[in-house]
């Protein structure tokens, strides 16, 4: 699976039209209009996902820069980053070093005079 990024196309476009659009050019499996969570209105972008790589390469090359009414249509093929795992780093604990295996230890702070609550036991599974 290609991913495809297709971007500056009319906000009133439907699914349908979009993928009537890039059909011609390779199978399209998947496709996601990225909307506005609040309004439901299109944002003006997509990602399409084609069943084999020659057809998106088709797709780009015919589609990319064309005009769609008076906007200009931007195709390209989204290339999957690898996934870089993270140092884990604390900027409140100075002493961290990545080598030691033990968890962090945590007191909980009270107010002067509050009533100290006993906690629930915790579920075992």
């Amino acid at each position: 699976m290609i991913k495809l990024f297709v971007g500056g196309f009319p906000l009133d476009i439907t699914e349908m039209e979009l993928v009537m659009m890039i059909s011609p050019h390779g199978d399209v499996s998947t496709i996601k209009i990225v909307r506005d969570k609040k309004t439901g209105t299109c944002k003006g972008y997509a990602f399409l996902e084609m069943n084999d790589r020659e057809g998106a390469e088709r797709a780009v090359e015919a589609l990319d820069g064309s005009a769609i009414g008076d906007r200009v249509l931007s195709v390209k093929i989204n290339e999957e980053k690898p996934v870089v795992a993270k140092r884990p780093y604390s900027k409140f604990n100075s002493n961290y070093s990545s080598s030691s295996s033990s968890k962090p230890s945590y007191t909980k702070v009270v107010r002067p005079g509050a009533e100290v609550k006993p906690k629930r036991p915790r579920k075992q599974f």
